[in-house]
């Protein structure tokens, strides 16, 4: 089975269904101020990381393409390191459509067993920081299943709206309708539509 998802960007997915391996428990020794967490570069020399790291927090796997796009997009793929070990991922490309510049955050995930200890608020304030510093994006979007209601609460949280629904857009998965959630990043933009919205 497969699953191929394109982006106007340079990222290509192409999925398909994988096993994975057990994520590990958390440490003993990590509690309270003794634990960290920070970002790192995705090389080449850690590029099995990331796949090994897919495989455990997705129900599909991701090709070769997607792995070599990674290595070339510098700054909008990053590791996440919990007291040194890696626990998570995120991976992003710029999207042109809809007359503007979005990025698109590809996979933002990590192991089960790490998850509400900061992980996912690293990444995506690594998201967040990439856009302050390149103003020319007008917004951040992803797709989350319909299903996933932790990951809707999480981008809400960062003020994530849901901007629409599409159908079957994970086909093969057994629930595979997602809600498109959104971010925009220029306030003039929202206020001039809630103003038009009140004009109609």
């Amino acid at each position: 089975m497969r699953i191929d998802v394109r982006v106007d960007g340079h990222i290509k997915l192409i999925a398909t269904n994988a096993t994975s391996y057990i994520p590990t428990r958390i440490p003993s020794f990590c509690a309270g101020s003794s634990c960290h967490v920070e970002l790192g570069d995705v090389t080449l020399h850690k590029i099995g990381q990331l796949r090994k790291l897919n495989q455990a927090i997705y129900p599909f796997s991701y090709n070769h393409t997607f792995y070599d796009d990674v290595l070339e997009i510098g700054e909008l793929a990053k590791l996440v390191y919990f007291n040194d070990i890696v626990v998570g991922a995120v991976c992003c490309s710029v999207d042109h459509s809809q007359n503007q510049k979005r990025l698109y955050i590809v996979t933002l995930g990590c192991l089960t067993s790490y998850r509400r200890h900061g992980v996912g608020t690293a990444m995506l304030n690594h998201v967040l920081n990439i856009c302050d510093k390149d103003d020319t994006f007008d917004n951040i979007y992803t797709h989350v299943q319909i299903s996933n209601k932790s990951a809707i609460n999480f981008y809400q949280r960062f003020r994530f709206a849901i901007i629409g629904t599409e159908r079957n857009f994970y086909q093969e998965l057994e629930r595979p309708d997602a809600h498109v959630l959104q971010r925009s990043l220029h306030c003039q933009c929202v206020h001039l539509t809630r103003e038009l919205q009140i004009a109609e």
